[in-house]
């Protein structure tokens, strides 16, 4: 591991403390929430923060997507500091919380601290193996590219040889990961996004149609890949067609072909590479059912498999390999947490 270092990998995202808890379907119902999705808080979400906390065993968990990969990344690769991590926060007790966690991981968090707004919480409401978010971005809403411009976070950047960010963090600076994502390409480093949500494409698509030149790797799972399609008129639900065209969307850096991964829940991961016809196939092991205890965090541990090998310049097989068992592992655990020292085998 010599050709690991201190911030190789930097990510943007939206730090949250998540409020998790197992709850019968009819609080969905209450609140007007799906199984399986991820929104945005509004006005009539806002009482089931205190209500989880009230009426139900609610666990604090370290969360937010990109953070959450950058903490798996960090438990697989055994090696503190090798991811940064920006994101906005309070000045409260939730976010000494979030900064312990996530430090304790292994993550450089680098927070912007509103003076204004309390860090960002997510409800995330259990129901049997189902997961269902509810984002209060609060204080993740205030981040500001200038926190970026900062003499040492510019030092930070100009390290990094990879970055990632979530489409998540569309809605808070948009401004910050389009410029990361320009200087990634201009510089010949690699950039990496996740579609997130469907309500990414379905609310941001002009910001997706900016970015992707600019993306050298995409992430997304099956409901979101069929959102984009609808959005881009892609006349398709296929989605090794809607990976197809995903890919051969035009490229700023073109020494680097597009690679996107789609994932399917226990369905095979499908790798669909720019110029290939081909799409390949990773088979998921299925887990029996009493091992599945909460999908929450699954796609974020995915990626932070994924990373921790791409980082030491393990092939792309590898990467998705390490995706598929870390979140294995999560999934038998409650929200995106681990221990102990991981045991992944890339020959598997």
């Amino acid at each position: 591991m010599e050709s690991l270092r201190d911030g190789m990998l930097v990510g943007l995202g939206n730090p949250l403390l998540d409020i998790s808890a197992v709850v019968e379907k009819d609080l969905l119902s209450k609140y007007d929430m799906q199984p399986n999705n991820a929104i945005l808080a509004e006005e009539k979400h806002m009482p089931i923060y205190q209500e989880l906390i009230e009426k139900y065993q609610a666990e604090y968990i370290a969360g937010g997507s990109v953070q959450n990969s950058l903490r798996v990344a960090q438990w697989i690769l055994q090696r503190p500091r090798t991811a940064i991590f920006f994101g906005c926060v309070g000045q409260d007790e939730y976010a000494r919380i979030l900064e312990e966690r996530a430090t304790s991981n292994g993550v450089n968090v680098q927070y912007q601290r509103s003076a204004t707004s309390p860090t960002g919480t997510c409800a995330v409401l259990v129901t049997g193996t189902q997961r269902s978010l509810c984002a209060n971005l609060a204080a993740a809403n205030d981040f500001t590219p200038e926190h970026l411009r900062s003499d040492g976070n510019r030092a930070y950047l100009q390290g990094a040889q990879f970055f990632y960010v979530s489409g998540f963090f569309f809605t808070v600076s948009f401004e910050s990961a389009l410029s990361v994502a320009k200087e990634a390409a201009a510089t010949g480093r690699m950039f990496m996004m996740n579609l997130s949500a469907p309500f990414v494409p379905q609310f941001y698509k002009n910001n997706l149609e900016e970015i992707f030149p600019y993306v050298d790797v995409l992430f997304g799972n099956e409901t979101e890949a069929i959102a984009l399609a609808k959005e881009f008129n892609y006349g398709s639900e296929d989605l090794r067609e809607i990976g197809k065209r995903i890919a051969a969307l035009p490229k700023e850096n073109g020494k680097r072909k597009r690679i996107v991964i789609i994932t399917q829940g226990s369905d095979p991961v499908l790798l669909i590479e720019a110029g290939t016809d081909t799409v390949r196939e990773f088979p998921v092991q299925k887990l029996a059912p009493e091992e599945m205890v909460d999908t929450n965090g699954a796609g974020d541990a995915f990626v932070g498999g994924f990373l921790a090998q791409l980082l030491q310049s393990r092939t792309v097989d590898v990467c998705i390999k390490c995706g598929i068992w870390a979140a294995r592992e999560i999934i038998q655990r409650s929200g995106c947490t681990f221990e102990g020292e991981p045991s992944f085998c890339a020959d598997n």
